[in-house]
């Protein structure tokens, strides 16, 4: 089985979790978005709807 590469949003949460030494359950506390949804974008098993984007985004750009 061939792994797709991590880009886009979950590409940009992993990044921004090393660059802030953030774990998943800072940025769900942090964002109000679950850690199970926050955990699930960034291994890509699903994708963000257009509000989670947004938030995440808004949190990530403060």
């Amino acid at each position: 089985m061939v792994e797709e590469p991590i880009t886009g949003l979950p590409e940009e949460i992993i990044q921004f979790e090393k660059k802030n030494g953030l774990t998943d359950t800072d940025m769900a506390l942090a964002s109000h978005i679950s850690v199970e949804k926050i955990h699930n974008i960034k291994s890509m098993a699903e994708e963000a709807d257009p509000e989670t984007e947004l938030a995440l985004r808004n949190f990530m750009e403060k």
